[in-house]
């Protein structure tokens, strides 16, 4: 979104012809995080993958994807699969129309995933690939990357975390870079429904924050971890898509 037409056009001729199409998305996140944590790490995990492909470009994060407001947690505002569906399919074609010969989507936020991503990929894949074009869903970036970060977690001592936790909020600290997103004044209160033996304890003592996790010990190393995760995982599983032909 920051280059120029020009710029583009002589990127795609140095070979940079994989477009990076990445969603984040609006949604409540607990007291300390602000609602557009989903663009916010978007943006920074796509523009590394990007780096470290060396041969991609990555589009504006889309910033709107499936989910539901909610008046008692206002600041969520989602769309359908459906409509997510048609504007991955858009902004993908409009890539190749572009000139970019590999076109890759992925998402931070669980909505319409894997289903939506994999369906568009799908269809447009076979729609252009005797073309010597080819549209991928990159999935490891969210779920291999997530198990294997609560793993590392719990390996490490750590409690049980989901939304907006101790891994969304680390992510967003480590990527925080002029103190926006968190609010580091309310972390030691950053607490909502815990697990206990691997299920969440929602009921009428819930604190009803949008927490489900414990946020408190969320750390800037923790963040680093956690996107690096995403992005070797990434950058090693769009290789291999794009390796394969």
């Amino acid at each position: 979104e920051k280059m120029t037409w020009a710029e583009v056009k002589q990127a795609l001729a140095d070979g940079k012809t994989t477009a990076l199409i990445y969603t984040g998305g609006v949604e409540q996140r607990g007291p300390q995080d602000a609602n557009g944590g989903h663009n916010q790490i978007a943006y920074g995990t796509v523009k590394a993958i990007a780096e470290k492909l060396g041969n991609a470009i990555f589009l504006p994060v889309l910033p709107y994807t499936p989910n539901d407001a909610e008046a008692a947690l206002p600041g969520t505002i989602g769309i359908t699969d459906e409509l997510l569906g048609a504007m991955l399919e858009r902004i993908s074609e409009q890539a190749i129309t572009n000139g970019f010969k590999n076109v890759v989507i992925m998402g931070d936020h669980g909505g319409g995933q894997p289903k939506v991503y994999q369906e568009v990929a799908k269809k447009l894949n076979d729609k252009y690939s005797s073309q010597g074009i080819h549209v991928y869903y990159c999935d490891q970036v969210y779920f291999k990357a997530n198990d294997d970060f609560e793993k590392y977690l719990a390996d490490n001592g750590y409690p049980q975390d989901e939304h907006g936790g101790i891994s969304d909020t680390s992510e967003m600290m480590y990527l925080d870079k002029d103190n926006t997103w968190v609010r580091r004044d309310l972390l030691p209160t950053a607490v909502g429904d815990l697990y206990v033996n691997g299920k969440a304890q929602v009921g009428p003592n819930s604190p009803h924050n949008g927490i489900t996790g414990d946020a408190r010990r969320s750390s800037v190393a923790l963040g680093k971890v956690y996107i690096d995760m995403k992005v070797d995982y990434a950058v090693r599983q769009i290789r291999g898509f794009i390796g394969s032909h």
